[in-house]
């Protein structure tokens, strides 16, 4: 995905972090019937969610460790912007605050001035991690 297709201010993935992944995964797994495919994390998996016979990821359920280390346990909302620092820097002047600077995936938590998070994400179509998100995942099936 490229800032061409998808417009800033896009919401384009949610992910949940939290110390016990694998009994959300079976959680979210039963109640809503998505399916479950899994990320690697090097070094262990966190696991990416799919509405039933799609293959196609819209959720994260992840690890609090990692990139998600300090991350709240919470439904984690990302959405894109054009330039990533300058939208950071306007959330701070405008009485947010930064929860994590970018991290090795792309994007940064923000805090608004209620105290809900998000994360801000530029976008690009097969780029590496320093250059932005990039979502086209590919879901590999679960062992659970």
């Amino acid at each position: 995905m490229s800032n061409d297709s998808m417009p800033a201010g896009q919401p384009v993935w949610i992910d949940l972090t939290v110390e016990d992944a694998p009994a959300l995964r079976d959680f979210y797994s039963e109640v809503i019937g998505w399916e479950v495919g899994e990320a690697d994390m090097d070094g262990y998996e966190d696991y990416l969610m799919a509405p039933p016979g799609t293959g196609e990821a819209v959720a994260g359920i992840v690890h609090h460790r990692g990139p998600n280390l300090g991350m709240p346990a919470q439904w984690m909302m990302y959405v894109t912007v054009d330039d990533l620092a300058a939208s950071a820097a306007r959330a701070v002047n405008l009485g947010g605050e930064i929860v994590s600077d970018r991290t090795p995936h792309g994007f940064i938590v923000i805090k608004d001035p209620a105290g809900a998070v998000m994360a801000l994400a530029e976008m690009v179509e097969g780029g590496d991690d320093a250059d932005g998100i990039d979502l086209d995942l590919e879901m590999e099936e679960s062992e659970s």
